[in-house]
């Protein structure tokens, strides 16, 4: 038999119907709970393990036969992929799969802050009727200038559903697109500090990694535009929490929509619960209920290359 852990604990429901997707002779075992020791304990005697958020550690990496760890998505940072390498494990990832759903929240955000649309709804809901109030700052996406950090897979997808807005888009990333793909796409490159400079709205979708954490700081967020709002559906350490909700207190920008976060699930501590210019959602910017058949299919299908002796795609392959 071979054994398949699922990392993030999941409602019955859903590990029953990953579990339809499983060739004969799998069997299919779901962690406890998001602590260490539950994830060690759920690891003994597993061949594979998948991990969405769950941090995958060297310890559990040192678990007797495990084969192959894959993400459920695309940021591994969650992952210490070096460890990984020393103890011989393959670490794969489903490169591109939740482009679309990220790149549709990041729409989704970016007119719910302009239009003022989850304030509205929280008003409402509270009973009071703050129609003058919110109308005043409301505005149009349509002409913005946006500033996309990070043009892979999801900035793409994003560039393409705002076209029907008229947006001047912006991007910065380390690795230029050539001359062809800027003028197919209509973006424009600029420097860091000149997006968050020009840019009506910053949306992050770059990587977690030495280079980009806390690169959204005091002094990042004092380049920013008064009436501008930052959106991150990338990762959370990207992302000084403590420096944007000073930002958002003061009126330093005008909002910002965060569905990632430096420690998950939120703690109560966090500095930007409470502050009403904030539009926070929990992790679920990657989530659709149509792609998870697909994305499952394809993760199985890795994990089963690797069961036979195979190769899997160079492309989901991190490790």
């Amino acid at each position: 038999m071979t054994k398949l852990i699922l990392l993030d604990p999941l409602s019955q429901e859903r590990l029953n119907r990953l579990a339809s997707f499983l060739p004969s002779g799998w069997t299919l075992d779901n962690a406890r709970d998001r602590s260490e020791a539950a994830q060690l304990a759920a690891l003994q005697g597993a061949d594979f393990a998948i991990t969405g958020d769950v941090p995958v550690t060297a310890e559990m990496f040192k678990s007797p036969g495990l084969k192959a760890v894959h993400k459920w998505g695309v940021g591994y940072d969650n992952i210490d992929c070096e460890a990984a390498r020393a103890n011989g494990v393959r670490v794969l990832r489903t490169t591109g799969s939740n482009a679309v759903s990220v790149a549709e929240t990041a729409l989704g955000m970016m007119l719910a802050l302009q239009r003022n649309l989850a304030r509205g709804h929280v008003a409402v809901m509270n009973g009071t009727w703050p129609k003058s109030e919110l109308g005043a700052t409301s505005r149009k996406l349509t002409e913005r200038t946006i500033g996309i950090v990070g043009l892979g897979y999801i900035g793409k997808a994003l560039v393409k559903l705002l076209q029907g807005f008229d947006c001047q888009i912006l991007y910065f990333k380390p690795n230029r697109l050539d001359a062809d793909e800027e003028a197919n796409l209509g973006v424009t490159y600029v420097e860091l500090n000149e997006l968050l400079k020009r840019s009506d709205i910053v949306s992050l979708h770059c990587e977690l990694n030495d280079s980009t954490q806390d690169m959204i700081n005091r002094d990042a967020l004092a380049l920013m535009k008064p009436d501008a709002y930052l959106v991150n559906l990338a990762r959370g350490g990207i992302v000084n929490e403590a420096d944007l909700a000073t930002a958002l207190l003061s009126r330093q920008i005008a909002g910002a929509a965060v569905d990632v976060f430096s420690v998950e699930p939120i703690t109560p501590d966090n500095p930007l619960l409470g502050i009403d210019t904030a539009l926070l959602t929990p992790h679920l910017g990657a989530i659709s209920n149509d792609s998870f058949a697909p994305t499952v299919s394809r993760m199985i299908r890795n994990l089963q290359q690797i069961e036979d002796g195979l190769e899997p795609p160079a492309l989901d392959t991190l490790v």
